[in-house]
């Protein structure tokens, strides 16, 4: 039985108890067991049963009559490798991890192992369940809040949604930025909904032309950092998607360095603040 290189989808009825997931699959794709083991551990295989439908990732779980399984193959998607997530803080009922450049905050159908919330799940100690509680882009990196129980990721949410949160990034763009001891507030709609951006400038590294600016976001838009300082005419150095122009031999130079809130089981002020190697700085610009 051959391997697909081929992308596809299978959905299967089981019409009988006591089947198992990999034999089930087995006998209605091209794939041999070995694969779809694989692909299971990386969440590319959903079990329907009554209402609900959920990833399942043991080969040997038992079915039922009634059950749906649901393969969604990609090997391009299975395929995809990432640098590690790092973990700053453990507070038992959440975690604050690094996610580097290129590790996707959330998966999709096709799979979740390239995910900040999947290697939670599996470097915890002990292993717990993981809720990504917000987002950053694939491109960017920094600090990713983690709830281990549905509850604490309903509350952390909901500080979020409340703006009760702040949140510093560090960004690295194209020009000199003008320096200035006020704040520089950007407002311009983003997807026909408002967003606001403040930005201050810290240093300026003249053989490179390019400016380090530590900023501020009261709204979560897709892309908000990205656009706004793109539209200003200071696109963020390495951004292949508002930056075209440049020839992109680094990374996105975007990092969420600081997250500060009161927690909300303790009542207690949080500070988690990433460590200097792992957010972007002019002096490593200086050494490309």
């Amino acid at each position: 039985m051959a391997d697909s290189t081929d992308s596809f989808e299978a959905h299967i009825p089981i019409t009988h108890d006591d089947l198992t997931a990999v034999d089930a699959l087995s006998a209605e794709t091209r794939l041999s067991r070995q694969v779809i083991k694989q692909a299971m551990n990386k969440g590319a295989v959903w079990l329907g049963r009554a209402k609900h439908t959920q990833r399942i990732r043991r080969a040997s779980k038992t079915l039922k009559a009634g059950d749906a399984l649901h393969l969604y193959y990609n090997p391009a998607v299975l395929a995809m490798q990432t640098d590690s997530a790092q973990l700053i803080a453990d507070e038992g009922k959440y975690s604050i991890w690094y996610k580097p450049s290129g590790m996707l905050s959330q998966g999709s159908k096709w799979g979740d192992h390239c995910t900040v919330g999947r290697w939670a799940e599996q470097h915890s100690q002990p292993q717990r369940p993981a809720f990504v509680v917000h987002r950053l882009d694939r491109a960017a990196s920094g600090l990713v809040l983690i709830a281990h129980a549905k509850k604490v990721a309903a509350a952390l949410s909901k500080l979020f949604q409340d703006r009760q949160i702040e949140k510093h990034y560090a960004a690295i763009v194209q020009g000199h930025f003008p320096a200035s001891p006020e704040v520089k507030t950007f407002n311009s709609d983003i997807d026909d909904r408002p967003a606001i951006t403040h930005v201050h400038a810290v240093s300026y590294n003249s053989e490179r032309d390019c400016t380090l600016l530590d900023v501020i976001i009261e709204t979560g838009r897709k892309h908000q950092i990205r656009k706004h300082l793109s539209r200003s005419g200071f696109p963020i150095i390495g951004d292949r998607l508002y930056n075209p122009a440049e020839h992109h031999d680094e990374d996105l130079q975007l990092c969420a360095v600081s997250l500060s809130f009161a927690c909300p089981l303790t009542g207690l002020s949080r500070l988690y603040e990433l460590d200097t190697n792992l957010s972007p700085t002019l002096q490593q610009m200086s050494s490309r």
